[in-house]
């Protein structure tokens, strides 16, 4: 199912990545097989500063539930970026700290049971072979 647009409803830059037939002249309508992310990008822009999705899905020939998922989408994506921390040195401190604690607990716990261990059958406290 290929989508009809019309070249010159569409700003420039929604245009980036778009495949046009050979020898079509400005101006006719290309066929869209395939949105790139750029173009994505740009519809999505337009959604954000206010433009009626109503009349963006009928410019791009876009349903109305793909601009809405494409919107979704974008929005969580910023959100997503924006409550990502840079890494803190110290925090990074701790983090290797508490690891190293973690591994010299087990090791203190496997010393304290070996040694019970060895503590039940002393090696002096065995039979002859007569």
């Amino acid at each position: 199912m290929l989508k009809q647009m019309d070249v010159n409803a569409v700003a420039p830059e929604a245009l980036e990545g778009a495949r046009s037939a050979t020898g079509s002249a400005f101006g006719a309508t290309v066929e869209v097989k395939r949105w790139s992310s750029g173009r994505k990008r740009s519809v999505v822009l337009r959604l954000l500063r206010g433009e009626s999705v109503d009349a963006v899905s009928r410019e791009v020939s876009v349903t109305i539930a793909q601009l809405e998922e494409w919107r979704a989408l974008a929005l969580a994506a910023m959100e997503a970026g924006l409550k990502a921390r840079e890494s803190d040195p110290l925090e990074a401190k701790l983090d290797e700290a508490v690891r190293r604690v973690g591994e010299l607990s087990m090791e203190v716990e496997i010393l304290r049971k070996e040694r019970e261990r060895q503590a039940r059958h002393p090696l002096g406290v065995r039979r002859s072979s007569k």
